[in-house]
């Protein structure tokens, strides 16, 4: 209840006769958070299709890479794109026997279904029918059935590295996916996968999330799928400025400049939120900076957003696509990530200064384990001109035995002799970073384990890489 208290209080400032309510910067900010996830999601499909994905025909293959912009993007695995437009129909999703993940979300980035291991296959393999809105014709059997609530939806999915496997070799294995429409069954129009690794490209909404072209995306959105009924509110809101479904959107002079500075306000609340939330249930440990990435870990969160209007607000504003699997708290998780936003001393880190983290050795880590530094202006993997954001255990750290700790440095150069356990920073920008573990076992979640804070250094002998 305490979660869903806040979203009746927002939903109790849009009355029924919200199309009719004056045009004021406040209800603009509230839709501007509420629609939030909707043009992101918008933000990565034309990203996508910029990059040479095509829906329904071409599928994005690649390892992780500074090159594209994509909130909270990691380079632990080689990882796909398929964009699904199921207006001609549902779609079929084969996934294979192996260490894959993937998932499906919607238009308004709520998850409609996992796949491989966190899925009903288990890793096993299997056949998924991914069906459109109202569908009405009979469903074959033989299928894992997903209904999903809008006709535009995108699969992501990953390949989890095996020992003593290159990175290159994992990603060959997105191959094995197949993906046709299922009106082509006895004859697969199959997609096609190609390697996107290396291009650039921006799969965000950065260039749109603070000016006027947020609302004539999410115009676009609109326009485009059904309306959901639980959220009507939210829809007549929208009226009150223009955007409705079935009509093009035209503000005037002065809707227009309103709407820009709601923009402007709604992306400085989310940030805030994000970055410097006050929420307890935030802290991991109370020792720590560490905090829970995805505060609510109630796994119907993946579907209902509104539940939760903070973590929303706070996960959407630094990370991309939602799942059931992400927020599970125990040893049966896929995966757990926390985020330091602040070093030791509670100051935002600095691309100018050095910092150290050591991390306790063994992480409890059925999987692997990894650290990732992010630009906070971009959300994204910080573009150092090299060709890792990350210290990873498969390979960075891969020839580390029997050590009890190990030392991760951050900073515009390297101390000497630590140059494989180092990220290099951009001075004149702040970072944050994540802990990623994966296949996590118990003491991660008991408080038995725990990463050290990143603290600043000041004596270290540095080298160059400039």
């Amino acid at each position: 209840m305490k979660f869903i208290l806040p979203m009746l209080v927002l939903f109790a400032s849009f009355n029924a006769h919200a199309a009719d309510a004056p045009k004021d910067i406040s209800s603009a900010v509230e839709a501007y958070r509420f629609w939030y996830p909707t043009v992101s999601m918008e933000g990565m499909m034309s990203g996508m299709r910029s990059l040479g994905v095509k829906d329904n025909a071409r599928m994005f293959s690649a390892q992780g890479d500074a090159g594209v912009l994509a909130f909270t993007a990691n380079q632990d695995t080689p990882y796909a794109v398929a964009l699904l437009d199921l207006k001609d129909g549902p779609m079929v999703v084969e996934i294979p026997a192996g260490p894959f993940m993937a998932l499906v979300d919607d238009h308004h980035q709520r998850w409609i279904v996992d796949m491989g291991i966190p899925g009903q296959d288990g890793g096993k393999g299997g056949k998924y029918l991914i069906l459109p809105p109202q569908y009405k014709s009979e469903v074959p059997q033989g299928f894992n059935v997903a209904q999903s609530n809008t006709f535009k939806v995108m699969l992501v999915a990953r390949v989890i590295p095996q020992a003593g496997q290159s990175m290159k070799t994992t990603q060959e294995r997105i191959k094995e996916f197949r993906i046709y429409p299922l009106s082509t069954i006895k004859s697969p129009k199959l997609v096609t996968v190609f390697d996107a690794t290396g291009k650039k490209g921006d799969t965000s909404l950065l260039k749109w999330e603070s000016n006027i072209q947020f609302w004539q995306q999410l115009a676009k959105v609109i326009n485009e799928e059904p309306m959901d009924s639980r959220y009507q509110i939210m829809f007549d809101q929208l009226k009150a400025f223009g955007i409705e479904k079935g009509k093009e959107f035209k503000p005037d002079a002065a809707t227009k400049k309103m709407l820009e500075a709601a923009a402007k306000e709604g992306k400085t609340q989310m940030l805030t939120t994000s970055f410097s939330s006050d929420r307890p249930d935030r802290i991991k440990w109370g020792d720590r900076k560490w905090e829970w990435l995805l505060l609510n870990s109630d796994p119907t969160w993946a579907t209902n957003h509104d539940m939760d209007p903070v973590a929303r607000d706070r996960y959407f504003a630094q990370a991309i696509v939602m799942s059931p699997a992400m927020l599970k708290r125990d040893a049966s998780a896929g995966s757990l990530y926390w985020g330091a936003f602040k070093d030791a001393n509670n100051k935002a880190m600095d691309g100018g200064r050095h910092y150290k983290l050591t991390v306790p050795m063994p992480v409890p880590a059925r999987l692997f384990w990894s650290v990732t530094v992010y630009d906070t202006e971009t959300r994204s993997l910080i573009q150092n001109g090299r060709p890792n954001a990350a210290i990873r255990s498969l390979v960075e750290l891969k020839d580390m035995k029997d050590v009890k700790s190990v030392d991760l440095y951050f900073g515009p150069s390297a101390p000497a002799g630590n140059e494989k356990t180092w990220v290099k920073t951009i001075p004149g920008k702040t970072w944050f970073a994540y802990f990623r573990i994966y296949g996590p076992d118990k003491e991660a979640f008991e408080g038995a384990w725990k990463p050290g804070d990143i603290t600043e250094i000041k004596n270290e002998t540095m080298a160059s890489f400039d």
